[in-house]
């Protein structure tokens, strides 16, 4: 039994070694990305950066509203009247409010960069709006061009084209001629003819 303990710590020892000599720089095969974390050192718990970013938009949300006054302001007067009307034994904090000052201060330590997370998630939205809005505004421009074109290509193309009062001022100098012609043929008819 002995023995299979020992063989056992000499195998698990060679395990890791192995584990460390593969985590070295040979294992990495990109320079510019940094190391994965060692086996055995403390790892820091991950997160979600989208899902805490909504978190703190929601908070933020509610910093801003007239709930949050209406409670901020209940739970401090009951705070202040709980620690000055009520006998000594069950006061927790005294007349300068230390404790309250504290809580107050750890709650807009928090809410402050909760707030500058949540404007900094806005400001990036706003600038994705913006850039929509922009790419939209040049498709918009590239097409009032497009047809600022096709309407001078027009009028061109209706400048060499015959207007209706230029086609009625040519049939009125046509029938005008055609009368006048009509009048000398009528009048060579009447006339004697010469022998």
């Amino acid at each position: 039994m002995r023995e299979l303990r020992q063989l056992r710590a000499r195998e698990g020892a060679r395990d890791r070694r192995t584990e460390t000599v593969s985590l070295g720089p040979a294992s990495r095969n990109r320079l510019d990305q940094p190391r994965t974390g060692r086996p055995g050192l403390l790892t820091l718990p991950s997160y979600d950066p989208e899902a805490f970013g909504k978190l703190s938009e929601r908070i933020a949300r509610f910093l801003g509203t007239g709930r949050f006054l209406v409670w901020m302001t209940v739970v401090i007067i009951l705070w202040v009247a709980w620690n000055t009307l009520l006998p000594d034994v069950a006061r927790f904090d005294d007349y300068p409010f230390i404790f309250l000052t504290l809580v107050l201060s750890l709650q807009a330590s928090y809410a402050a960069p909760l707030i500058l997370l949540a404007q900094n998630r806005q400001d990036n939205r706003d600038r994705v709006n913006m850039e929509q809005d922009r790419a939209a505004s040049d498709r918009n421009i590239a097409d009032t061009e497009y047809l600022t074109r096709e309407v001078a290509a027009l009028r061109q193309g209706l400048g060499e084209v015959a207007t209706r009062a230029y086609i009625g001022s040519e049939l009125g100098s046509l029938r005008s001629e055609l009368q006048s012609l009509l009048k000398e043929i009528d009048d060579r008819r009447e006339a004697p003819e010469p022998l």
